[in-house]
Protein backbone atom coordinates (compact mmCIF):
# COMPACT_ATOMS: atom_id res chain seq x y z
CA UNK A 1 0.00 0.00 0.00
CA UNK A 2 1.49 3.44 -1.07
CA UNK A 3 1.66 6.10 2.14
CA UNK A 4 0.77 9.63 0.94
CA UNK A 5 -0.38 13.37 2.95
CA UNK A 6 -4.27 13.66 2.04
CA UNK A 7 -4.50 17.19 1.43
CA UNK A 8 -5.86 19.35 4.94
CA UNK A 9 -9.75 19.28 4.97
CA UNK A 10 -9.64 22.87 6.56
CA UNK A 11 -7.37 25.83 6.84
CA UNK A 12 -5.60 26.94 3.87
CA UNK A 13 -3.13 25.52 1.22
CA UNK A 14 0.20 27.20 0.79
CA UNK A 15 -1.65 30.49 2.41
CA UNK A 16 -3.86 31.48 -0.36
CA UNK A 17 -7.49 30.22 -0.19
CA UNK A 18 -9.51 28.04 2.62
CA UNK A 19 -9.55 24.54 0.95
CA UNK A 20 -13.15 23.20 1.20
CA UNK A 21 -13.96 19.80 0.60
CA UNK A 22 -16.89 18.24 -0.53
CA UNK A 23 -19.64 17.18 1.89
CA UNK A 24 -20.11 13.21 1.36
CA UNK A 25 -21.16 10.50 2.96
CA UNK A 26 -18.47 7.59 3.59
CA UNK A 27 -20.14 5.22 1.85
CA UNK A 28 -20.46 7.28 -1.14
CA UNK A 29 -16.79 8.12 -0.83
CA UNK A 30 -15.83 4.85 -1.21
CA UNK A 31 -17.73 4.17 -4.71
CA UNK A 32 -16.83 7.46 -5.83
CA UNK A 33 -12.98 7.79 -8.03
CA UNK A 34 -10.84 10.40 -7.47
CA UNK A 35 -10.30 12.83 -10.14
CA UNK A 36 -7.19 15.17 -10.15
CA UNK A 37 -7.73 17.77 -12.62
CA UNK A 38 -4.96 20.18 -14.11
CA UNK A 39 -5.57 23.42 -15.96
CA UNK A 40 -9.33 23.65 -14.61
CA UNK A 41 -8.94 27.33 -14.96
CA UNK A 42 -7.92 26.70 -18.60
CA UNK A 43 -10.50 26.84 -21.86
CA UNK A 44 -10.58 23.04 -22.02
CA UNK A 45 -10.50 22.08 -18.35
CA UNK A 46 -13.13 24.57 -17.57
CA UNK A 47 -15.16 22.73 -19.84
CA UNK A 48 -14.14 19.68 -18.74
CA UNK A 49 -14.85 20.50 -14.63
CA UNK A 50 -18.71 20.70 -14.54
CA UNK A 51 -19.20 17.76 -16.95
CA UNK A 52 -17.26 15.61 -13.93
CA UNK A 53 -19.26 16.85 -11.59
CA UNK A 54 -22.41 16.29 -13.02
CA UNK A 55 -20.88 12.60 -13.58
CA UNK A 56 -20.84 12.35 -9.85
CA UNK A 57 -16.70 12.56 -9.78
CA UNK A 58 -14.74 13.41 -6.72
CA UNK A 59 -12.95 16.15 -8.27
CA UNK A 60 -9.50 17.65 -7.19
CA UNK A 61 -8.78 20.63 -8.49
CA UNK A 62 -5.18 21.64 -8.89
CA UNK A 63 -4.52 25.46 -9.29
CA UNK A 64 -1.59 28.19 -9.17
CA UNK A 65 -4.65 30.69 -7.90
CA UNK A 66 -7.05 28.69 -6.29
CA UNK A 67 -9.57 31.53 -5.17
CA UNK A 68 -10.36 31.68 -8.97
CA UNK A 69 -10.68 28.07 -9.72
CA UNK A 70 -13.25 28.16 -6.68
CA UNK A 71 -14.95 30.55 -8.12
CA UNK A 72 -15.64 28.37 -11.40
CA UNK A 73 -16.14 24.59 -9.07
CA UNK A 74 -19.00 23.37 -7.89
CA UNK A 75 -19.14 23.11 -3.97
CA UNK A 76 -18.45 19.48 -4.40
CA UNK A 77 -14.87 20.08 -6.11
CA UNK A 78 -12.05 20.28 -3.68
CA UNK A 79 -9.48 23.10 -4.44
CA UNK A 80 -5.84 23.23 -3.74
CA UNK A 81 -3.01 25.11 -4.27
CA UNK A 82 -0.27 24.27 -6.14
CA UNK A 83 2.08 24.25 -9.36
CA UNK A 84 3.43 21.52 -11.48
CA UNK A 85 6.94 23.72 -11.00
CA UNK A 86 7.08 23.00 -7.52
CA UNK A 87 7.36 19.08 -6.90
CA UNK A 88 6.68 19.17 -3.37
CA UNK A 89 3.26 20.56 -3.84
CA UNK A 90 1.88 17.85 -5.97
CA UNK A 91 2.59 15.34 -3.38
CA UNK A 92 -0.70 15.94 -1.31
CA UNK A 93 -2.54 16.97 -5.08
CA UNK A 94 -2.08 13.43 -6.24
CA UNK A 95 -2.88 11.30 -2.69
CA UNK A 96 -5.17 8.84 -3.19
CA UNK A 97 -6.36 10.17 -6.71
CA UNK A 98 -7.24 6.92 -9.42
CA UNK A 99 -7.08 9.34 -12.45
CA UNK A 100 -5.03 12.55 -13.05
CA UNK A 101 -6.11 14.90 -16.33
CA UNK A 102 -3.12 16.66 -17.71
CA UNK A 103 -4.03 19.97 -19.34
CA UNK A 104 -1.79 22.14 -18.93
CA UNK A 105 1.35 23.38 -21.45
CA UNK A 106 3.07 26.91 -21.96
CA UNK A 107 2.74 29.39 -24.12
CA UNK A 108 5.77 31.94 -24.11
CA UNK A 109 7.21 33.02 -27.25
CA UNK A 110 11.52 32.40 -26.08
CA UNK A 111 12.66 28.96 -25.65
CA UNK A 112 12.67 28.89 -21.71
CA UNK A 113 9.18 27.49 -22.47
CA UNK A 114 10.45 24.23 -23.24
CA UNK A 115 12.39 23.76 -20.32
CA UNK A 116 9.18 24.68 -18.57
CA UNK A 117 7.07 22.10 -19.86
CA UNK A 118 9.82 19.31 -19.37
CA UNK A 119 10.19 20.05 -15.56
CA UNK A 120 6.45 20.06 -14.93
CA UNK A 121 5.70 16.71 -16.82
CA UNK A 122 8.89 15.65 -14.95
CA UNK A 123 7.46 16.63 -11.51
CA UNK A 124 4.11 15.06 -12.32
CA UNK A 125 5.29 11.90 -13.34
CA UNK A 126 7.25 11.01 -10.65
CA UNK A 127 4.74 12.55 -8.13
CA UNK A 128 2.09 10.15 -10.19
CA UNK A 129 4.06 7.03 -9.42
CA UNK A 130 4.74 7.18 -6.17
CA UNK A 131 1.00 8.23 -5.71
CA UNK A 132 0.24 5.02 -7.38
CA UNK A 133 -2.24 6.72 -9.51
CA UNK A 134 -3.56 4.10 -12.10
CA UNK A 135 -4.00 6.67 -15.26
CA UNK A 136 -3.28 9.81 -16.98
CA UNK A 137 -5.05 11.47 -19.40
CA UNK A 138 -2.47 13.91 -21.55
CA UNK A 139 -3.99 16.84 -24.49
CA UNK A 140 -0.87 16.72 -26.33
CA UNK A 141 -0.76 18.07 -30.18
CA UNK A 142 -0.95 16.68 -33.35
CA UNK A 143 1.69 16.07 -35.85
CA UNK A 144 4.62 12.88 -35.77
CA UNK A 145 7.67 13.01 -33.91
CA UNK A 146 9.41 12.20 -37.72
CA UNK A 147 8.02 15.69 -39.05
CA UNK A 148 9.92 19.20 -38.46
CA UNK A 149 7.23 20.23 -36.06
CA UNK A 150 7.26 23.68 -34.33
CA UNK A 151 8.83 24.36 -31.06
CA UNK A 152 5.60 24.17 -29.21
CA UNK A 153 3.77 21.19 -30.74
CA UNK A 154 7.75 19.30 -30.48
CA UNK A 155 7.36 20.54 -26.69
CA UNK A 156 3.49 18.64 -26.77
CA UNK A 157 5.65 15.79 -28.12
CA UNK A 158 7.98 15.61 -25.21
CA UNK A 159 5.82 16.36 -22.65
CA UNK A 160 3.89 13.16 -23.88
CA UNK A 161 7.19 10.90 -24.15
CA UNK A 162 7.77 12.01 -20.21
CA UNK A 163 4.87 10.87 -18.97
CA UNK A 164 4.97 7.63 -20.79
CA UNK A 165 8.48 6.94 -19.49
CA UNK A 166 6.61 7.43 -15.96
CA UNK A 167 5.32 3.88 -16.11
CA UNK A 168 1.73 5.14 -15.36
CA UNK A 169 -0.92 4.38 -17.71
CA UNK A 170 -1.11 7.04 -20.21
CA UNK A 171 -4.20 8.04 -22.38
CA UNK A 172 -3.12 10.67 -24.99
CA UNK A 173 -5.43 12.85 -27.09
CA UNK A 174 -3.55 14.56 -29.80
CA UNK A 175 -5.34 17.45 -31.16
CA UNK A 176 -4.89 20.27 -33.36
CA UNK A 177 -5.97 24.15 -32.62
CA UNK A 178 -8.85 23.46 -29.92
CA UNK A 179 -11.81 26.40 -30.97
CA UNK A 180 -14.48 27.41 -29.57
CA UNK A 181 -16.39 30.25 -28.19
CA UNK A 182 -14.53 32.49 -25.88
CA UNK A 183 -11.10 30.86 -26.19
CA UNK A 184 -7.89 32.57 -28.02
CA UNK A 185 -7.51 30.72 -31.13
CA UNK A 186 -11.23 31.58 -32.13
CA UNK A 187 -11.18 35.04 -30.99
CA UNK A 188 -7.79 35.61 -32.92
CA UNK A 189 -9.24 33.90 -35.84
CA UNK A 190 -12.52 36.27 -35.82
CA UNK A 191 -10.80 39.17 -35.87
CA UNK A 192 -8.55 38.13 -38.44
CA UNK A 193 -11.65 37.54 -40.38
CA UNK A 194 -13.38 40.61 -39.81
CA UNK A 195 -10.90 42.84 -40.04
CA UNK A 196 -8.91 40.96 -43.07
CA UNK A 197 -11.06 40.24 -46.12
CA UNK A 198 -8.24 38.54 -47.80
CA UNK A 199 -5.37 36.33 -45.97
CA UNK A 200 -2.29 34.71 -47.41
CA UNK A 201 -2.16 31.56 -44.94
CA UNK A 202 1.01 29.83 -43.32
CA UNK A 203 2.44 26.92 -45.20
CA UNK A 204 1.25 24.90 -42.00
CA UNK A 205 -2.81 25.50 -43.03
CA UNK A 206 -4.37 22.80 -44.77
CA UNK A 207 -7.61 23.73 -46.38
Amino acid sequence: MRHCRLPQASGTTHGEVPVRRAVISKTKRANRSVILLTGATGYVGGRLLPLLEKQGYRVRGLARRPEVLRQKAGASTEVIAGDLLDRASLEAALCGVDAAYYLVHSMGSDRSFEEADRTAAGNFAEAAKRAGVNRIIYLGGLGSDEEKLSPHLRSRHEVGRILRESGVPLLEFRASVVIGSGSLSFEMIRALVERLPVMITPRWVRV
